[in-house]
């Protein structure tokens, strides 16, 4: 799994190729923070949504499918709910956490070419000037250029054995693909004949049985090759949390964005914390622990959008009455 942050504080907390001292963790991270180079992108805030719909609601409309129009209403539309929302963020200190594939870019066929449009990386810059901002992915080092964790190194051998058998059998199934996450291994069925998947499948844990130490998982079109360590993405928001002074302070909120079933720990996390927002990212019903929901990629660069313009509407209100005192805010004069 690899984490992604723009906290000054966290490298100094921890020190960069530093083992983390919590006794909580059994991994040795590596840190490195994210530069907030605003210039590297020439994007501005107002040149993103000059291009977008108005972003007071929802940018694309409600599916009239019964069973999804149920599921939002127990999974209201964290964009419907903005306001709601930040009503509750008032006077606390959120953190935000994101997914990459399905949220921050679009789930296509060729793992290889899901990437952030230059909207969304804008998007995210501007919610980092806001917010402690962080990306919690498990892509592998050389896909995500600014790393925290690197929580598998021992397994590393292991891994490229296991990698060089799934490749043997997947060249007999038409359509499968293995991606080497580095720390992990993803087996591609999105483009598998449906006759072929349990064929597939079947192989791939026999390849496994050969390798207590690892286990598989399942997400959207994709079955992944795992070592069995107690990390998961709740463990690691968990982990920034603790590492950044947040963990035992009650006026922190958390916020996390996903879309997929390794999302789903991170919910939990902030369900047993009893204050934040976790918002699933679908288009369809499913069985989540998030409180609210977005479509798709495209309604979460709205929100992002939305999120950083309140907190700058709200930094320039504190400014203001800092300079002129509380209750003597200026008046336009006829």
């Amino acid at each position: 799994m690899v984490i992604m942050t723009n906290s000054a504080k966290l490298n100094r907390a921890m020190g960069l190729h530093r083992s983390s001292t919590s006794n909580k963790q059994k991994v040795q991270p590596i840190t490195k923070a994210v530069k907030n180079d605003e210039n590297s992108v020439n994007l501005s805030l107002a040149s993103i949504t000059s291009n977008l719909h108005d972003i007071s609601t929802p940018n694309r409309p409600i599916s009239s499918d019964l069973a999804y129009n149920s599921w939002v209403v127990e999974h209201p539309s964290a964009l419907g709910s903005f306001d709601q929302m930040m009503k509750a963020a008032k006077g606390k200190r959120m953190v935000v956490f994101l997914d990459y594939d399905g949220t921050l870019s679009p789930i296509v066929d060729d793992p290889d070419r899901a990437f952030m449009s230059d909207e969304m990386r804008a998007a995210v810059r501007e919610v980092a000037k806001y917010f402690p901002t962080a990306v919690i992915s498990g892509r592998s080092r050389d896909k995500a250029s600014d790393v925290l964790f690197q929580p598998a190194k021992r397994f590393l051998p292991a891994i490229q054995e296991i990698r060089t058998l799934l490749e043997e059998i997947t060249r007999k199934i038409e359509g499968a693909r293995v991606e080497d996450n580095r720390f992990c291994l993803s087996v591609h069925f999105r483009k598998v004949q449906d006759e072929d998947y349990d064929i597939l499948e079947a192989k791939v844990k026999s390849v496994l049985e050969n390798y207590p130490e690892f286990h598989l998982t399942f997400g959207k079109k994709v079955l992944e090759v795992r070592p069995s360590i107690e990390w998961n993405k709740g463990h690691a928001l968990e982990y920034l949390l603790d590492t950044l002074g947040f963990s035992n302070s009650s006026d922190v909120l958390p916020l996390y964005i996903g879309d997929d079933r390794t999302d789903e720990d991170a919910f939990k996390v902030i369900r047993s914390r009893g204050l934040g927002f976790p918002i699933i990212v679908s288009s369809t019903p499913k069985d989540t622990k998030a409180c609210y929901s977005l479509q798709d990629p495209s309604e979460v660069l709205t929100f992002l959008l939305r999120i950083a313009r309140w907190r700058k509407a709200s930094s320039s209100s504190r400014s203001l009455a800092q300079i002129w005192g509380p209750g003597n805010s200026p008046r336009s004069v006829n």
